[in-house]
């Protein structure tokens, strides 16, 4: 009888710990790992228990849920500060590239986005697919040519930037940006590229260095590293 009984209070000691260890990990999951360390010396808990908590004696990483992430509304968002950079696009031709392209603005509150030529424009459910909302969330227009945007874009204080391998262009990773200025940045079609004419009326250049056979990036790629390195030096640092 005393067997039973000693065996019913460790059950239910263990219970207690797992109750316990569950709310941590809904709380406060800084929490969970010291109550995991202070109660699992004293409990008799199985090993395949602690993997199922993803704890460890290397500590706690825990992936967070869709609450904690704590994301913005979309209503929240538009009224946001954003970072005074515009990203233009020149004849993108694929509506995931676009899709894409707004996804990462979202994530890092680029202003504006300037859809040029041949891109296509919201709503379309193949930049949907990709952008999955971000193309409500992030403010957008339509210019038929793209020299008209660099033009409004000029006209409104912007530096405006391209894209694209050129002579004298300034690599990526000896570009300093003026907290105090305006930015665009164009992105050039698949293929050919920003056009010549539009190169030639932008303040200056961007390039990527490269070190492989390939001298090009997807221009989605291209997009999410340019839009980082800028979110980096405008609204992180």
């Amino acid at each position: 009888m005393k067997i039973l009984v000693l065996a019913a209070k460790n059950i239910q000691a263990n219970l207690i710990f797992l109750a316990r260890l569950f709310v941590s990990l809904l709380i406060n999951h800084e929490d969970t790992c010291a109550r995991y360390k202070k109660y699992s010396s004293e409990l008799d808990i199985s090993r395949s228990l602690i993997r199922i908590f993803a704890v460890d004696n290397k500590g706690c990483m825990k992936k967070l849920n869709i609450f904690e992430l704590d994301r913005m509304q979309l209503d929240e968002y538009r009224e946001a500060d954003k970072i005074p950079f515009v990203v233009v696009l020149d004849n993108v031709r694929s509506l995931h590239n676009v899709g894409s392209v707004f996804r990462t603005s979202d994530a890092y509150r680029v202003q504006s986005i300037f859809l040029c030529g041949v891109t296509a424009t919201p709503p379309s459910a193949e930049i949907h697919k990709t952008a999955l909302g971000a193309e409500d969330s992030v403010s957008w227009q339509y210019f038929k040519d793209t020299r008209e945007a660099v033009q409004v874009l000029h006209n409104e204080g912007y530096t405006v930037l391209s894209i694209e391998q050129v002579q004298g262009s300034t690599m990526l990773q000896d570009l300093k940006l003026d907290p105090a200025k305006k930015y665009a940045v164009i992105f050039g079609n698949e293929v050919k590229g920003v056009q010549q004419e539009v190169v030639d009326m932008s303040d200056g250049c961007i390039e990527l260095p490269q070190y492989g056979t390939k001298h090009s990036l997807n221009v989605s790629v291209t997009a999410g590293i340019i839009i980082w390195e800028f979110a980096r030096q405008l609204l992180i640092e």
